[in-house]
Parts: C-alpha cells; structure tokens; sequence
C-alpha cells in the first residue's frame, strides 16, 4: 500500500464572522488571526509547508503556524492585503511540493518494485538451478 501526501487548502468561503481575530498579547501591534483549512495536514504537508514560508523574504513582520486544521497568521494590520495574498502563495507552493513529493514517492516505489520483481527472478532461477541438479544426481522425476 502506498501513502500519498493530502493537499490541504483554506476551507473557502471563509465566513468572515467565524473567524478569531485578536491582538496578540508578546507583540502590543501584532494580530492573530486563524484561517480554517479544509483538513488538518500530514506530517509531509507540514514540513513542506514550514519550508515554503520561511523561505519567504517576509519573515520580518508575519508568521505562520499551523494549529490542527487551523493556519494561524500572526502579523500587523499594514498592508494586510498584501499578507492575505502571500499566505495564498504560500499554501500554493506547499501543495504544488506535495504533487512534486508524490512523484518521486511513486517513482521510488516503482524503482523497488522492479528491484523486487528482480531478485525474485533471480531467487526462482537459482532454486531451478539446484532442483535440476538434485534430479539429475537421484533421477527425480
């Protein structure tokens, strides 16, 4: 059986009103805001998804966390826009590693199976080999 990594993506529409909006409390301008996404993300997705946003050249003034099926974005009020559209990217790129992951899992899994089928054969004809001589040398049937 094979595992495949699960796209996770914000649960769209948002309802606005259902949402939790607050100050954070360790820095007086920041915010926190939780955004609900469609499922809570596997281990791959999260690390994917870690790697995606702190590659971002805007770390300076916006983290993002993921709480269960929460993406928590905690930042200032400035250019909120801005920061909307980049979680946006953010989730974009993760689930677009999450395709390229389960490729290369697949290639992987079919690179073992070959190897398998491989040395099964290779297992079958040395068992031939040793079943012919032990015929030859008691005239087995």
């Amino acid at each position: 059986m094979r595992d495949v990594a699960k796209k996770v993506k914000l649960t769209e529409p948002i309802d606005i009103n259902s949402i939790s909006i607050q100050r954070d409390h360790y820095f007086p301008k920041a915010y926190i805001i939780d955004l609900p996404l469609d499922s809570s993300p596997d281990h791959v997705w999260l690390y994917i998804f870690e790697r995606e946003w702190k590659a971002s050249r805007h770390l300076w003034d916006r983290k993002l966390f993921v709480i269960g099926d929460k993406l928590r974005l905690v930042t200032t009020e400035h250019e909120i826009e801005e920061k909307i559209d980049w979680v946006r990217e953010v989730l974009e790129h993760t689930n677009i590693g999450i395709d390229e992951y389960n490729k290369e899992a697949e290639a992987r899994m079919a690179q073992i199976e070959e190897e398998l089928s491989k040395q099964a054969e290779e297992e079958k004809a040395r068992t031939e080999a040793i079943r012919d001589v032990v015929r030859r040398r008691f005239g087995a049937f």
